[in-house]
C-alpha cells in the first residue's frame, strides 16, 4: 500500500517495479492537484481516491480498512511513494517475515547515513529513542514509512493519527497488544523530492503521542 499526494513524477515507476516483481498495489491518493491517480492506474496498480486532502494517516488508515474489509492477504508492505524506498528490499522484508512469532518488519536507514541531511539523522535518533523507550522493543528507525505488516495483527491495532505520527502510533498500539516487531536494514533514495513533513507542527504532534502513552505499557 503506498499512500500519495502529488506524486506523478514517481508513482508511475514504483508501481511498474512492484508489479513487475509479481505483487498487487494499492495506491491512496491523498487528494492529489496532479495525476498520481492517472500514473498510478497506467502502470498497473489498484487507486482509491480521496476527495480531500486526509493527511498520511488519514490515507494509511483508510487503506488499512480497505484491506481488512474487501482484501485476502496474509502480508501488506507500507511504503511512501516519493521515490525514497527501494521495491528491490521487498524480499528483505519477506524473508524476515519468516522468523516465528514476527508481526511487523519495520525499515532501518539508520546503518548508513551517509546521505541521511543531519537534521533528519538526529531526529530519527531521538524519535527512535523514544518510541522505542515506550514500545519496550529495540526500534533503530521508528520514522521509516517501509514496513511489513501482518494482516491478522492490523484487527488488533487502534489507529487515529490522520498525519506522519500515524508510524509512531501503529509501533506504540502494535506493542501495547503484544506485537512483535523487529528491523532489517533498508535502502534509501535521497534526491530532489521536497518533504511534505512541517519540522515544527509535526514534531509538536510527534511528542504529544509521546506524552499520551508516557507510563503506557
Amino acid at each position: 500500500m503506498i499512500p500519495s499526494y502529488n506524486e506523478a513524477l514517481t508513482i508511475g515507476r514504483i508501481v511498474r517495479d512492484i508489479t513487475g516483481r509479481g505483487f498487487n498495489v494499492l495506491v491512496i491518493d491523498d487528494g492529489s492537484s496532479d495525476n498520481t491517480r492517472g500514473e498510478a492506474l497506467d502502470n498497473g496498480a489498484m487507486v482509491i481516491r480521496n476527495k480531500e486532502n486526509l493527511g498520511k494517516g488519514g490515507s494509511i488508515r483508510k487503506g488499512i480498512r480497505h484491506v481488512l474489509d474487501k482484501m485476502n492477504y496474509e502480508w501488506m508492505v507500507l511504503m511512501d511513494g516519493d521515490g525514497q524506498h527501494n521495491p528491490s528490499d521487498i524480499p528483505v522484508f519477506l524473508n524476515a517475515a519468516m522468523q516465528d512469532g514476527v508481526d511487523i518488519v519495520i525499515g532501518n536507514r539508520m546503518t548508513e547515513t551517509k546521505n541521511m541531511p543531519r537534521v533528519r539523522y538526529l531526529t530519527n535518533r531521538f524519535t527512535s529513542y523514544l518510541t522505542s523507550s515506550i514500545c519496550r522493543q529495540e526500534i533503530p528507525d521508528s520514522q521509516c514509512g517501509y514496513r511489513l505488516i501482518k494482516i491478522e495483527a492490523l484487527k488488533g491495532v487502534t489507529l487515529s493519527s490522520d498525519n506522519y505520527d500515524i508510524e509512531s502510533e501503529m509501533l506504540i498500539e502494535a506493542s501495547r497488544v503484544g506485537l512483535k516487531i523487529i528491523s532489517v536494514p533498508v535502502q534509501t533514495i535521497y534526491g530532489e523530492e521536497v518533504s511534505q513533513i512541517h519540522p515544527v507542527r509535526d514534531t509538536l504532534r510527534f511528542f504529544g503521542l509521546i506524552f499520551r502513552n508516557m507510563g503506557s505499557k
